[in-house]
């Protein structure tokens, strides 16, 4: 790849081309990309330009993500204070003329779920286009490489899935932010700083989940991330987090990151695992191995690799704090017998489970329903996918946790369906399908078993413990909050600020909606979460005024 350099607080930074701001910073050992109000360094968190956290001012444009925003050469980039000034001599560029698509058929997600619905429904004859907001579609549990490089089999199917949908004759977008859903259907969206408005017959959306983190005394510290994150800079970057990495959560994304990480050359620490040990649990590991063989095989092979590199994983650990120390962080965990054990690293990564990415779906009316299972929100849909909105599909995650060979048969089950919707009814046979997805939701009804993802309760937590990461809204501020303005998470968010940051609320809001069932006794339901509001994700003025003069155009 083209060696480039950019600067960041005016010291060179060298870089490869297509690699991300934050890749490259990461890379240098810079991990301090933006302060906050409260004067608190802040880092990459989410890598997939959800969290906010990893602003950064460009060529002196503030709030850009720097996982989102591509490295160029001779870019100028610097931390960015918590209020940017405005820059009033800056160059108004003129208005794009914005792009109007009228599809058969709008996939919106380009994973696993987006790309085999995009598949099915240009087969059967639907005219497709796919939205994603990655420059490289593929999804988080593809992750593409940057350079175009395969590193192992499972980018290689995401790669030849990417292929099929292009050589299929549906246009896939990359670098594309939905940033509103309204009835009809009508999505706005931004691409290269020009509005796309798509008007299609028919929805899919497969925008997948993001990562529930552990909220924990120094959980927003630079340098702790989600695991996911730490993922998609070794798999799309060739990037380490560090040089030694503690994971810790629950689930099996945690044993695949850390076997990937170490056989990149990191020093594993430690991968503490919430839940006890599945040797304790034999008929539950038995289930998996009956609904899933081949995953189940894969999962234990995970063990024995990092068994063989003598990385530690350790079961019944709760991560319990993190605090800054000499020369990176140190991560203390709590034992399920009461005691506790600290650990050195360079990176702390996380995952408890995931949250589904559902704004648009909630946008367009659909109608959710809670699963205190896995503690968020699914989306009632029908045999083929459609939800409770005519002509709005949704498939893979971000309907309810469900994992990337469910998304598969999922988005060809709703492919074909969505072509029929919009007046193609050639769609291929899709009983194996059906049967096939049977069998992957037994196989995750089975695998969670095995893992603990239930929350902490905010109650155990110190006082001084961040609950909003944009806001820096306490644990005790959120209590005391509540004690005078008793009732929903309205009138939380309305004495608090809490969930009115830049994120708009996807990490604490689930948190918060918790904390108020928890004091009301009132069962959670769609209802008991911040409702999702235009413009979902960050989007320019510029966007905006090309989307409003396509409108007057139109009159």
């Amino acid at each position: 790849m083209t060696e480039i350099t950019f600067t960041f607080n005016g010291t060179g930074i060298a870089a490869s081309g297509g690699e991300s701001l934050a890749a490259a910073l990461t890379a240098a050992g810079r991990r301090e990309f933006r302060v906050t109000a409260g004067g608190k360094p802040r880092g990459m968190f989410c890598g997939i330009g959800v969290c906010q956290d990893c602003l950064v001012t460009v060529d002196g444009t503030p709030n850009r993500r720097a996982c989102m925003t591509g490295a160029v050469d001779g870019m100028a980039v610097e931390t960015q204070p918590a209020f940017p000034g405005l820059c009033l001599d800056a160059e108004v560029p003129d208005i794009p003329r914005a792009r109007i698509l009228t599809p058969d058929v709008l996939v919106i997600g380009g994973g696993a779920g987006g790309l085999s619905a995009t598949i099915a429904a240009r087969r059967a004859g639907a005219e497709v286009v796919t939205l994603d907001e990655r420059t490289v579609p593929g999804g988080q549990y593809y992750k593409q490489s940057a350079d175009g490089s395969l590193l192992d089999a499972q980018q290689a199917e995401g790669a030849a899935l990417l292929a099929d949908a292009r050589a299929c004759g549906a246009e896939v977008i990359g670098g594309v932010e939905i940033w509103g859903a309204f009835d009809g259907p009508l999505i706005l969206a931004e691409s290269g700083g020009s509005a796309l408005i798509v008007r299609p017959r028919a929805v899919i959306v497969a925008t997948g989940a993001y990562e529930r983190p552990i909220i924990a005394p120094g959980w927003t510290l630079p340098g702790v991330m989600t695991t996911g994150a730490a993922q998609t800079l070794w798999r799309s970057y060739r990037t380490l987090p560090g040089r030694r990495i503690v994971v810790c959560g629950s689930g099996p994304l945690n044993l695949q990151v850390a076997l990937e990480l170490a056989e990149g050359g990191a020093e594993i620490a430690l991968v503490a695992e919430a839940a006890p040990s599945p040797f304790l649990h034999p008929l539950r590991g038995a289930r998996c191995s009956i609904h899933g063989p081949a995953l189940a095989w894969k999962g234990l092979a995970m063990l024995c690799g990092l068994r063989w590199r003598r990385v530690p994983v350790r079961n019944g650990l709760r991560l319990a704090a993190v605090e800054q120390s000499a020369g990176g962080l140190s991560a203390t965990f709590r034992r399920m017998d009461g005691g506790t054990c600290t650990v050195r690293a360079d990176a702390v990564c996380m995952n408890a489970g995931f949250e589904p990415q559902n704004e648009i779906l909630r946008l367009l009316g659909v109608r959710m329903t809670y699963d205190p299972a896995v503690g968020h929100l699914r989306c009632d849909r029908s045999e083929t996918l459609e939800t409770s909105v005519s002509g709005i599909f949704a498939v893979g995650d971000c309907a309810g946790l469900g994992g990337a060979p469910a998304a598969c048969a999922e988005g060809r089950i709703a492919g074909c369906a969505a072509a029929e919707r919009s007046g193609h009814a050639e769609g291929r046979d899709v009983a194996a399908d059906r049967r096939a997805l049977r069998r992957h939701r037994r196989f995750q009804n089975a695998l969670w078993q095995l893992h603990d993802v239930s929350p902490t309760p905010l109650d155990s937590l110190p006082g001084d413990t961040i609950l909003c990461r944009c806001e820096e809204v306490t644990v005790a501020d959120a209590l005391a909050g509540y004690a005078v303005t008793p009732g929903h998470l309205g009138t939380l968010k309305r004495a608090t600020r809490i969930g009115m940051g830049h994120c708009q609320g996807r990490y604490c809001g689930p948190a918060a909606a918790r904390l108020i069932a928890e004091h009301t006794g009132e069962a959670l339901t769609d209802r008991s979460f911040f409702a999702p509001r235009v413009p979902v994700k960050p989007v320019t003025i510029n966007a905006i005024l090309s989307f409003e003069e396509a409108l007057r155009g139109d009159e």
